[in-house]
């Protein structure tokens, strides 16, 4: 996955630590894959992006299977809250990503030029196969999102590369 900046001028201020692009990832209950999401996309772009994450219905908690997921390939989120979208209304968001189907369709739209994407991604605790436990679904869809979220900032390094 390529990732295209939106500006060469921007990017390469962003670099210079004049700005950062922001960006909001999105689920309904912001308790597993906006978290997991999140605290894999920051340790795969270090300082190029400002991330957050949020909920269109927040659970109030960050579930400590994702948590304990995270740990194990060394990402700590324990600190992370459970936060609701609007809280980042005014907050000059540059990408929303939403990661669950809900969350696209409850999206608003946040002003400015934003970016939109949608990478959809099963709920851990409703996605446990047979045979696997909850932590087993937990691994296997973070390293789905794991696949995903670190290919999209290798695509805005490459082009940060291209453009400086």
């Amino acid at each position: 996955m390529t990732v295209v900046a939106q500006d060469p001028a921007a990017v390469a201020a962003s670099e210079n630590g004049v700005m950062k692009p922001k960006i909001l990832i999105l689920c309904t209950g912001n308790s597993c894959r906006s978290h997991i999401a999140e605290g894999i996309l920051r340790a795969a772009a270090g300082d190029l992006f400002e991330v957050h994450s949020a909920g269109s219905k927040p659970a109030g908690y960050v579930h400590p299977l994702a948590i304990e997921a995270l740990k194990e390939i060394d990402i700590d989120i324990s600190s992370h809250t459970s936060k609701h979208l609007d809280t980042f209304k005014d907050a000059a968001i540059n990408t929303v990503i939403t990661v669950c189907g809900n969350a696209d369709q409850a999206c608003p739209t946040f002003p400015g030029q934003v970016n939109r994407y949608h990478w959809g991604f099963d709920d851990p605790p409703k996605a446990v196969r047979p045979g696997e436990s909850e932590l087993d679904a937990f691994r296997r869809i973070r390293d789905e999102i794991r696949k995903v979220f670190e290919a999209y900032a290798d695509g805005y390094r490459q082009a940060l590369e291209k453009h400086t």
